[in-house]
């Protein structure tokens, strides 16, 4: 019996960077531990989606391990794998592919404890015919170019998204970009920006939620 393309759910490894110090939150420890109003951890908050979607075949978190396990309580069982952190996001992320053994993988910041399920959804579905995704929602703030303390030039704010987590990609896809931004020294401050610098694939826009926000600093607790 042949079956729709549409009856066909992505399988994926969630890749999940959870290796910051907490400095701007000012904790003295890494921020992904922080205990929410139910004391359970951000991060454990931010596993729940992936942890409860069956089609996602690995949880990898970047983080340290003795952090994991002092403040978790858990061990790593079942899809749970755990890949110490680098220096910067973007080698912490480039540890993570190591680990990754699904075809596509969904990069997603630990801090980031609020991702809709119909988000995932959506971006689940793009990647199906897609190389590459990104969450987005339209910028609220009106953005501004500044040199030396002052306005040089105000963007259209119509042109302009932010970009959220995860952002989704083929996984040789992002291991051969990050592979030639290494060699480079080339630095970016999401995984996107190394799929545009180092590839022609386009990078498909998919409606986010403002609710998936990043806890970075106590204002957005």
């Amino acid at each position: 019996m042949f079956c729709c393309y549409n009856e066909i759910m992505l399988k994926y490894t969630a890749l999940i960077v959870a290796a910051g110090a907490g400095t701007r939150m000012g904790l003295g420890y890494n921020k992904a531990y922080y205990r929410m109003q139910d004391g359970r951890t951000i991060l454990e908050h931010t596993m729940d989606l992936f942890l409860q979607d069956s089609d996602c075949e690995e949880i990898v978190v970047v983080t340290d391990s003795e952090d994991y396990y002092h403040y978790t309580g858990h061990d790593t069982v079942g899809r749970i794998i755990l890949v110490q952190g680098g220096s910067t996001r973007q080698e912490s992320v480039w540890n993570g592919l190591y680990a990754v053994l699904s075809d596509t993988v969904f990069v997603h910041d630990g801090a980031r404890p609020f991702l809709p399920a119909e988000c995932l959804q959506k971006l689940k579905e793009t990647m199906e015919t897609e190389d590459a995704a990104c969450l987005m929602v339209p910028c609220k703030d009106t953005i501004k170019i500044v040199s030396e303390g002052q306005i040089e030039q105000t963007l259209p704010r119509s042109t302009l998204m932010a970009a959220q987590t995860p952002q989704a990609f083929r996984t040789a896809l992002l291991v051969e970009c990050m592979e030639k931004a290494k060699a480079d020294g080339f630095s970016a401050t999401d995984d996107c920006s190394v799929v545009e610098a180092y590839s022609d694939r386009k990078i498909r826009v998919v409606e986010g939620s403002y609710a998936n926000r990043k806890i970075t600093t106590a204002e957005d607790l």
